[in-house]
């Protein structure tokens, strides 16, 4: 990935967004730390995408087969003052 300090990528936005289309992601410094990442809608997209549903992610989680405990406290509801 190619690195811009912010002035750069400021002055040379237009070459900064071709970089990103051309080469990918480059990483843009502010005051000499990595500050933000710019890429192409596409990679965007991409990284964005859903990768299926909640139930699938719970489904398919290393703690699926745990056997937890997850019954509701049958303690009596909180008074509280309006």
């Amino acid at each position: 990935m190619n690195t811009w300090a912010l002035q750069d990528a400021k002055s040379k936005f237009s070459q900064l967004i071709e970089q990103a289309l051309d080469k990918g992601p480059q990483i843009v410094t502010k005051r000499g730390k990595n500050t933000a990442v710019v890429i192409s809608f596409d990679d965007f997209c991409h990284l964005s995408k859903r990768q299926g549903s909640l139930v699938d992610f719970f489904q398919n989680s290393p703690l699926a087969k745990c056997d937890l405990d997850i019954k509701r406290s049958q303690d009596f509801e909180r008074e509280i003052e309006l």
